[in-house]
């Protein structure tokens, strides 16, 4: 579900749906970009266009298991693919999205959308510029329970969230905030609907170069107050 819900930012523009499958394919074939290529594997609406990995073998070998093209150079996907999806380290994110969105290929950029507010600013800028669609992978926005929750909730006034996890060396390069609170921040926004007014915040490194636990109260226009706690140590 959260997939499909996804790719209808793909698919249809002006409620007018693709005549034809969606060529598309994965940059990044990590724990993640796997993920991606099993479910679009199965999708009747999708054509799986292209794998590309940095990894010579692991490309190879999952291009052979799917059916589909190896290739080591994300810009060898201009003209061949009407979108993608980049589940890169978040410092690749820019100077792979951003020729590919300046072409007109739509992109779905796993979270954290990018390292930097300036290279976050040139993805939307790229996209802007070319009609193509850009969407972060906040994919539990689309999740069942978050979307019949939305149904029942009108102008809260209160929410807390805690999201606690072990430390995973494989996101050291970003901190807590951008690893796993951004989920939250997105769906506490997507629920309260108003703009945020005063953010109070703290945090603190513990097993890298960035903060592994933090706290956030956010203020909205309306009166809402939510508070969010984010933590990767806990069973480190």
């Amino acid at each position: 579900m959260p997939l499909n819900s996804l790719l209808q930012a793909f698919k249809f523009r002006d409620k007018k749906p693709a005549l034809s499958p969606l060529r598309m394919a994965v940059i990044g074939a990590g724990r993640m970009g796997q993920f991606h290529l099993k479910h679009l594997s199965k999708n009747p609406s999708v054509t799986l266009s292209g794998i590309v990995d940095s990894s010579a073998e692991r490309r190879e070998s999952l291009a052979r298991k799917y059916k589909t093209t190896a290739l080591a150079d994300p810009s060898a996907l201009i003209g061949q693919i009407d979108a993608a999806i980049i589940a890169t380290p978040t410092s690749t994110h820019r100077s792979i999205g951003g020729p590919l969105l300046s072409a007109g290929i739509s992109c779905l950029i796993e979270k954290p959308l990018a390292s930097t507010l300036e290279d976050a600013e040139a993805l939307i800028s790229a996209a802007t510029a070319s009609g193509a669609i850009l969407q972060v992978g906040h994919i539990e926005r689309f999740n069942p329970a978050v979307m019949e929750a939305a149904r029942h909730i009108s102008h809260p006034q209160f929410i807390e969230v805690n999201r606690l996890g072990p430390y995973d060396p494989r996101v050291a390069e970003v901190g807590v905030i951008l690893d796993l609170m951004i989920h939250d921040l997105d769906i506490v926004l997507f629920l309260v609907g108003e703009n945020v007014t005063r953010v109070e915040a703290f945090g603190a490194k513990v097993l890298s170069n960035h903060e592994d636990i933090a706290k956030v109260r956010l203020h909205f226009a309306g009166g809402c107050i939510a508070d969010l706690s984010a933590s990767r140590i806990c069973g480190a």
